[in-house]
């Protein structure tokens, strides 16, 4: 590499690095990714609510006694009419059963001193619902109804497996995949955006000063542009390299000290593959997730591929950038072409939430190959495990891409530094582009 060209690059990589607002963001992405990682352990040390008591006024008669408490709910029977009860101030909930409920269409009323919940709602809600259903049921007369209603009832847990021609069978949890590929396409989408934009508000910044043309008559523009973009670049992989080694050790050693001892047994059955759905305590999806997180190699993984998509993307998108901050002498003049850029980043993600969905359709795989939307639609399809061939060809068209747009970006570079006062038009441009 060219001495000049090194001396740009290290100029603009540790102008940046130095920033107080650089540091902040990369101290506060970790605590981030710490609070992520322990989310599931504390869902599950501190989930649920608060005892709530609930009187029932049941004019029917039918249901009341029926009632059962739970974890949650005490309900209690109260000879008090429905006025009364409502008065009261150490009432928490009010449960009036009108005399008619059995007919079709009929609803209950559930009166709280405070603001409601979800979980009081539904458990009231499915409880006489359930009792209803036992009474309409029992009018047909038949015979041990309610063991042949349990004998039909069917509550099947789906485990899903991914079928490896090395590996044999392997487990895998579609949510904890989405998850990761919807994560994955928001940090791609937010490093190509704010470290694009970047590089062409520097180069505006130099162009209003007038540094541009001091320093071009030492440098030529193409390696002053090259030096912006790898700088700059370097800025956002040393950001991704820091949090990707923190998130390493999170992931290896705090993560399984927040782990209760019976948490983390399941886990490591369901990392051996031994585990038996229908006995877990904890959710299968929660536990997929941990497995995850907690994966030190496949979290590495995930990074390293990160890395090469968000430098191949923003080699790509900052020559863009980096053409159109040399056309213009303002922001507000750079702010109507750069929609040309934010448009394909936006679909970009769009169609990454869209992979998540269904990684293995064509519009996905095709998306994920077109260099200006790969790095987002790609990154979303890696947690679901596609064939290394396809991130292969990514890489190499995405790669191939950048070297062509920065040799056409350098030539619009070389002529839209030097000019001044008028927006040119996308002829003028083309034109530029076309000079020798």
């Amino acid at each position: 590499m060219n001495s000049k060209t090194a001396l740009i690059i290290r100029r603009e990589y540790m102008e940046r690095v130095k920033k107080k607002s650089f540091i902040i963001t990369t101290i506060l992405m970790p605590l981030l990714m710490l609070g992520l990682m322990s989310m599931p352990a504390l869902i599950m040390e501190f989930a649920g609510t608060d005892m709530r008591t609930v009187s029932v006024v049941d004019d029917s008669h039918l249901i009341a006694d029926s009632l059962h408490n739970t974890s949650e709910v005490n309900f209690t029977s109260s000879p008090l009419p429905l006025e009364e009860l409502m008065k009261q101030d150490d009432v928490d909930a009010v449960l009036y059963i009108p005399a008619d409920v059995m007919e079709p269409g009929k609803s209950v009323s559930l009166y709280t001193s405070g603001a409601s919940s979800m979980n009081l709602e539904s458990e009231v809600r499915d409880q006489v619902n359930s009792i209803i259903e036992t009474h309409r049921l029992g009018a047909y007369h038949i015979a041990d109804l309610d063991r042949i209603m349990a004998q039909v009832h069917s509550d099947i847990s789906l485990s899903s497996y991914r079928i490896d021609a090395e590996q044999g069978s392997k487990e895998t949890s579609t949510v904890v995949s989405y998850l990761l590929g919807i994560v994955l396409t928001m940090l791609l989408y937010m490093c190509l955006l704010m470290y694009g934009q970047m590089v062409m508000t520097s180069i505006i910044e130099e162009k209003n000063n007038r540094v541009l043309e001091i320093v071009v008559s030492s440098v030529k523009p193409a390696q002053l542009m090259l030096g912006k973009i790898c700088g700059i670049g370097l800025v956002a992989l040393t950001q991704i390299v820091i949090w990707g080694v923190l998130m390493s050790v999170m992931s290896a050693f705090v993560l399984p000290a927040l782990l209760p001892q019976s948490v983390a047994a399941d886990v490591a059955a369901m990392n051996a593959g031994s585990v038996d759905v229908a006995t877990l305590t904890t959710d299968s999806d929660l536990l997929g997730a941990i497995a995850v997180l907690g994966n030190v190699g496949y979290i590495i993984q995930l990074f390293g591929l990160l890395i090469l998509f968000l430098v191949g993307g923003f080699l790509l998108y900052s020559a863009i950038f980096a053409a159109i901050g040399s056309a213009v002498d303002n922001i507000q003049d750079a702010g109507q072409l750069q929609s040309v850029i934010i448009i394909p980043i936006i679909l970009g993600i769009m169609f990454g939430m869209m992979a998540a969905n269904d990684p293995t359709s064509q519009l996905s795989l095709w998306m994920s190959m077109i260099p200006f939307t790969s790095p987002m639609v790609m990154m979303a399809r890696v947690p679901f495990g596609i064939p290394g061939w396809e991130i292969a060809v990514s890489l190499v068209v995405l790669y191939l891409s950048f070297l062509c747009m920065v040799w056409l970006a350098a030539k619009i570079y070389r002529v839209g530094i030097f000019m001044y006062g008028k927006k040119p038009t996308l002829k003028e441009l083309i034109r530029w582009a076309r000079y020798k």
